[in-house]
């Protein structure tokens, strides 16, 4: 049983947002992690840039495969999360303690067609 956190909101993709004032912090779904088995690297997506709805914006690579991470709601990259460069395994010790990077300016809208904890459960058990 994937490990899903209250307060969150999640994509059918299986990423996480969490909001923390005018910031969103963006990470993969304990589902995601234990799907992509040991990761290895983190590609890391470049600040300042702005990313819609739905566009890759990382890679997550595992011995497995490699994933494309795809942005859950439209907003601005203000910040990465550097600790993952040097330990990607991060991830799969704390996926929901160690995100992948940081929205300002995020769509409202975006944030608010997420699934709740209790919609994401019930989307992952009809998988």
């Amino acid at each position: 049983m994937s490990k899903i956190v209250e307060g969150l909101r999640y994509s059918k993709d299986h990423e996480w947002v969490r909001l923390e004032g005018d910031k969103a912090y963006v990470g993969i779904t304990d589902h995601a992690q234990h799907e992509l088995g040991e990761i290895v690297f983190v590609e890391l997506p470049p600040l300042g840039e702005r990313y819609g709805k739905g566009e890759e914006i990382s890679t997550v690579e595992s011995v497995k495969a490699a994933s494309a991470i795809l942005n859950p709601i439209e907003g601005v990259v203000s910040e990465a999360n550097e600790d993952l460069d040097g330990s990607p395994e991060l991830v799969n010790e704390d996926c929901y303690q160690h995100h992948l990077y940081v929205l300002q300016s995020y769509s409202k809208e975006d944030y608010e067609s997420l699934l709740d904890a209790k919609l994401y459960e019930a989307y992952l058990a009809s998988l």
